[in-house]
C-alpha cells in the first residue's frame, strides 16, 4: 500500500510505504535499568557536600581541636589554678631552659641603672642576671643618686658675709658618732684628696684648714691654706708632738672660710684613715668611715634613732656631689629563678614539722636552728635555717629559712608555664581553656535554646501569616525595642550574677533574629508548587512545615544561627568590661576584662585569649557556610 503526497512548494509527489511506520524497537524488550550510583540519604549527601568545602572542613577541625583542648587541658595540666601564689604572678611564657634565647622564661630589660655596690642592675639580684651589656661607659650627675658611684664631695659655704665683716668659717665635721680612738704608737694617718676644679656652678675654690677635735681639745693639722690635691697627716705623730699618748672619740674637721663677694666651695675626692693595728673590728671601722665614694657619703642622713651614721659629714651648710659616675645596662633576667628559686622566706612550725615527719630533714624546736639537718635534698624545700621565734599569743613558731621556693609551693620541679601566668599567679594556658570551656558551654546552651524558640516562633508566624503573623511580629518588635543591656542588668539584679541567670537573660531576646530569618524563609517557600501539590493531596500543616518548607530553608537558618555561639561569647565579654560579667568563674569575658590593663607590659595575657576568640569567630563562620551548602536540598546529588 502506498500513498501519494503532493508537495505544493516543489510540486513533487512523495511515496510513503507501509513499512515506513514500523516501530524500531518492536522486537526488543524494554525494562528498568539498574542505577549506576549507590543509594544515599539526605544526611550522607549533605556530609559529602560538606567535605568538598575545604575551608569549612578546616573550620570544623579548628573548632573540634579547641573543644578537645577545653575539655582535656584544664584536667591534665598539673598546676592548680585554684591556689595561686603572688610569687607566681606575671611570669613570662616558658617552654625551654633559661638562656636559650627563645621562649625560655626570661625577660629583657633596657637602660637600667647599674648598682655598683651590688654589682648588678639596680633592683635586680645579680644571681639571676644571665648577661648584661653596658649602654654607656659612664654618665656624670651632680645630684646624689643611689646608684651613682665616685665623684667628689661638694661642700659649699651657706651664705656671703656682709661687706666689712670679719671673715669666719663654716665647719664640716667628718665624724664617727662615737668617734675613733687614736694612739701615738698605732700609726694613725689620714689622707685627704682635695679636688682642683675651679668655677663649679659659678663658685670658686675657697681657703680651708684641717682640725683634729675631741671634746674641747683641738689640734690644727693644717692651717688656712689653698693647697689642693693630696694632703696626708700623721695623726699619731701629731699626738706625740703635742705630748699626748692618745685621743678618744676623735673626729676630723674641715673649716672653710666664707666668701665676701661670692660663695666658695671645696671638692673632696677621698678621705682615708689607716692605722698599724691588727684588730679586724677596728680596721673595718676605719674602712667604713673612710670616704671612697663621695656620692654615697652625700646620701647619708640621720638614722631613725637621731644619730649620724658612720662617716657622716655633719654640717648645717650645703653638701652635694660633683660628677658622680652613673652607668646604664641592658640585660636578660631569669624571672623564674628569681621568683621560684632559692630565696629567704619565713615558714611556720607546722610546715617544718611536716618536713620532719616526711623524713626530709631533722629539726628540734627546743634546740633551734643549729639542730637542722637535711636528709633528703631532692624533696626538702629548706636549705638552711637562720632563726626561730615563738608567738606566745597564737602559740606558733616562725622560722626564717633559705628555701627552694617551688618545692615550698609543692612542685617537684621548676614549673614551666607555656603561656606564662596571670596577675594572681594562675597558669594562663589552663585559665584560658578553662574559660573557653565555660564560655562554650554557656554559648552552646543559650544558642540551642534561642534556636529552638526562634525556629518554632518563626515557623508559625511565617506559615500562617495574616493576623497571626501580625500579632506575633508586633510582640517581637516590642520585645526587641527593649535595650538588651537593660534586660541583662535587670535579670542580674533580680536573680543574682551567675551562669544560669546570664543564660536566661541571653535567651529572653536572643531568639528574635532566628525567628525573623525563619519567618522570611517560610514566606519564600510556602507558595512553591511542591507545597501546593502536597496541600492538594491532603498533607497536614505539620507535614508541610517539617517535611517540605523547613528542610528547604534550613541551610540559611543554620548558617546564621551557628554564628550565635561566638556572638554569645562576645556579649559576655562586653558585659565583663562593664563589670556585669560572670562572678566566681573563669570565662573568656572575665579573662579579657582582667588582663586588658596589661596589654602594653604583658601582651601575652591578652593576645592569646584574643587569638582563641578570633579563631572561634572565623571557624564558626567557615563552618556555617559549609553547613548552608550541605543542608540545601536543591544541591542534593550535585558534585
Amino acid at each position: 500500500m502506498s500513498q501519494k503526497v503532493y508537495d505544493k512548494s516543489n510540486e513533487k509527489d512523495y511515496d510513503f510505504k507501509s513499512d515506513s511506520f514500523d516501530l524500531v524497537q518492536v522486537d526488543k524488550k524494554i525494562h528498568d535499568v539498574k542505577f549506576e550510583t549507590k543509594a544515599t540519604t539526605f544526611a550522607k549527601d549533605a556530609f559529602k557536600r560538606f567535605l568538598k568545602n575545604k575551608s569549612s572542613v578546616v573550620g570544623a577541625i579548628i573548632i573540634g581541636v579547641l573543644l578537645i583542648c577545653a575539655i582535656i587541658l584544664p584536667v591534665v595540666i598539673p598546676y592548680d589554678i585554684k591556689q595561686p601564689h603572688t610569687e607566681q604572678a606575671l611570669l613570662p611564657p616558658k617552654l625551654f631552659d633559661a638562656g636559650t634565647g627563645f621562649w625560655d622564661g626570661t625577660k629583657k630589660y633596657e637602660n637600667i641603672m647599674f648598682d655598683g655596690s651590688t654589682e648588678s642592675p639596680a633592683g635586680f639580684s645579680k644571681d639571676y642576671v644571665l648577661k648584661y651589656t653596658a649602654v654607656n661607659d659612664e654618665e656624670y650627675v651632680d645630684e646624689p643618686n643611689p646608684y651613682a658611684t665616685g665623684g667628689s664631695l661638694y661642700l659649699i659655704s651657706d651664705n656671703l658675709l656682709p661687706s666689712g665683716s670679719e671673715p669666719h668659717a663654716n665647719t664640716y665635721i667628718f665624724q664617727n658618732y662615737t668617734g675613733f680612738n687614736i694612739t701615738s704608737t698605732d700609726g694613725y694617718k689620714v689622707k685627704i684628696v682635695f679636688g682642683e676644679t675651679d668655677n663649679v656652678k659659678g663658685n670658686k675654690l675657697g681657703e680651708y684648714r684641717v682640725l683634729l677635735k675631741s671634746g674641747s681639745t683641738t689640734i690644727v693639722l693644717k692651717d688656712w691654706s689653698r693647697e689642693y690635691g693630696e694632703q696626708e697627716f700623721d695623726l699619731s705623730a701629731v699626738l706625740a708632738a703635742n705630748g699626748k699618748t692618745n685621743m678618744a672619740n676623735a673626729n676630723i674637721c674641715i673649716e672653710m672660710a666664707r666668701g665676701t663677694s661670692n660663695l666658695t666651695y671645696l671638692l673632696i675626692d677621698s678621705l682615708e684613715i689607716t692605722a698599724n693595728i691588727t684588730d679586724e673590728e677596728e680596721l673595718a671601722k676605719l674602712h667604713e668611715i673612710s670616704i671612697t665614694d663621695a656620692n654615697k657619703t652625700a646620701l647619708y642622713g640621720k638614722g631613725s634613732d637621731g644619730k649620724f651614721p658612720v662617716g657622716y659629714w655633719r654640717s648645717t651648710t650645703t653638701k652635694g656631689v660633683y660628677q658622680a659616675a652613673i652607668r646604664y645596662v641592658s640585660f636578660v633576667y631569669d624571672v623564674y629563678a628569681s621568683k621560684l628559686g632559692n630565696k629567704d622566706i619565713s615558714i611556720g612550725g607546722s610546715d617544718m614539722q611536716k618536713y620532719v615527719d616526711n623524713g626530709w630533714c631533722e629539726y628540734d624546736f627546743k634546740v633551734g636552728p643549729s639542730s637542722f639537718k637535711v636528709l633528703d635534698s631532692e624533696n626538702c624545700p629548706v636549705i638552711e635555717v637562720y632563726s626561730q621565734s615563738y608567738d606566745n599569743e597564737f602559740g606558733i613558731y616562725n622560722i626564717s629559712v633559705k628555701a627552694t621556693y617551688y618545692k615550698y609551693l609543692g612542685y617537684d620541679s621548676m614549673p614551666r608555664y607555656i603561656l606564662g601566668t596571670t596577675d594572681v599567679g594562675k597558669d594562663l594556658l589552663k585559665v584560658s581553656f578553662n574559660g573557653l570551656r565555660t564560655s562554650l558551654l554557656l554559648a552552646i546552651v543559650a544558642s540551642a535554646i534561642c534556636f529552638i524558640i526562634g525556629l518554632c516562633w518563626g515557623s508559625i508566624s511565617g506559615y500562617f501569616g495574616g493576623n497571626v503573623d501580625l500579632a506575633m511580629e508586633r510582640f517581637c518588635e516590642i520585645l526587641g525595642g527593649v535595650p538588651w543591656i537593660v534586660v541583662m542588668t535587670l535579670a542580674i539584679l533580680l536573680l543574682g550574677n551567675n551562669i544560669i541567670t546570664f543564660a536566661m537573660a541571653l535567651c529572653l531576646t536572643g531568639w528574635l533574629g532566628t525567628a525573623a530569618r525563619t519567618r522570611t524563609q517560610f514566606y519564600r517557600f510556602k507558595g512553591r508548587e511542591y507545597v501546593l501539590a502536597s496541600r492538594t493531596l491532603g498533607a497536614s500543616d505539620a507535614r508541610l512545615i517539617f517535611k517540605h518548607i523547613l528542610p528547604n530553608s534550613l541551610g540559611t537558618i543554620v548558617t546564621s544561627s551557628v554564628l550565635m555561639i561566638p556572638s554569645v561569647i562576645f556579649s559576655e565579654a562586653t558585659l565583663s568590661y562593664l563589670n556585669l560579667g560572670l562572678q566566681g568563674v573563669d570565662s573568656f569575658g572575665v579573662i579579657l576584662s582582667e588582663n586588658q590593663k596589661y596589654l602594653s607590659s604583658y601582651p601575652a595575657l591578652i593576645v592569646f585569649p584574643a587569638v582563641i576568640i578570633s579563631l572561634l569567630m572565623i571557624s564558626f563562620n567557615l563552618f556555617g557556610n559549609g553547613l548552608r551548602d550541605a543542608l540545601n536540598p536543591s544541591l542534593k546529588g550535585s558534585e
